[in-house]
């Protein structure tokens, strides 16, 4: 397989086997503790940056500081393996998703203890992981995850095709921007329609979200290119997604 800092004629695609890969769990398992730390984070605190743009205050909600990171894996992931492994990596991080806002879902309907009552208290659950709870961050979540993932996958695994596997960062940013786009609206907007957060925020979420996750994608390039250089030299491989149907079902 030719590098993909290297020109040269396309590679024959031989997409091995997911148990055959010696470091594909352990980025999905990271993969999947990012989402799941981002989403609660997401419901935890808004953060004032102190500035606007445009008129617009700029203020984005805490799962913004990790949740960049997903899709660095998500480039890394598409880039060495293909996007069948990634797009199987995905559905692990959607029924996680699912599974985590299940649990907090169900956390709320329980009784509470008097003494945690106390101090802490149910006001207190609801204020901050009601969002969670009652279903609004978690749907968001999950069809802003879905939407952005897939769309990230794809557009990087065909680019890489087009382009033969040379200048990397094109694909991993031009991706991002796609995928982050069609996440930050649809996150936002269905927070914000579930009543997660005030439609007075909808614009400052939206534009601090989308540039902030680029800026931190953009920033991410040479980590990006060390982990797949080490990776494809690692595992052998480096596939190219050259009779792929892209579906995630």
């Amino acid at each position: 397989m030719l590098s993909p800092f290297s020109g040269g004629a396309l590679p024959r695609q031989g997409t091995p086997r997911f148990q055959s890969f010696k470091y594909l769990d352990i980025l999905m398992a990271f993969f999947v503790a990012v989402l799941i730390v981002s989403n609660i984070a997401s419901s935890a605190k808004i953060v004032d940056m102190g500035f606007s743009l445009f008129t617009i205050p700029m203020a984005f909600d805490g799962g913004t500081l990790l949740f960049p990171l997903s899709y660095v894996f998500g480039d890394v992931l598409t880039e060495v393996y293909g996007f069948r492994a990634s797009r199987r990596v995905i559905r692990t991080g959607f029924a996680a998703l699912a599974l985590s806002a299940l649990v907090f879902f169900l956390l709320r309907l329980l009784p509470a203890e008097s003494a945690w009552e106390g101090y802490a208290g149910s006001a207190a659950y609801d204020a901050i992981l009601g969002g969670m709870s009652s279903g609004g961050i978690a749907l968001a979540s999950l069809l802003g995850y879905w939407a952005g993932e897939f769309s990230n996958s794809v557009a990087l695994s065909r680019i890489k095709v087009l382009m033969k596997g040379r200048m990397l960062w094109v694909r991993t940013i031009g991706s991002t921007l796609v995928g982050e786009l069609l996440d930050s609206l649809i996150f936002v907007t269905v927070a914000s329609l579930a009543g997660v957060f005030g439609w007075e925020l909808f614009w400052s979420l939206v534009l601090t979200n989308y540039l902030l996750k680029c800026a931190i994608e953009a920033l991410m390039t040479p980590v990006t290119y060390a982990a797949v250089k080490l990776l494809k030299k690692g595992e052998g491989a480096d596939v190219y997604d050259t009779d792929v149907k892209y579906s995630l079902v």
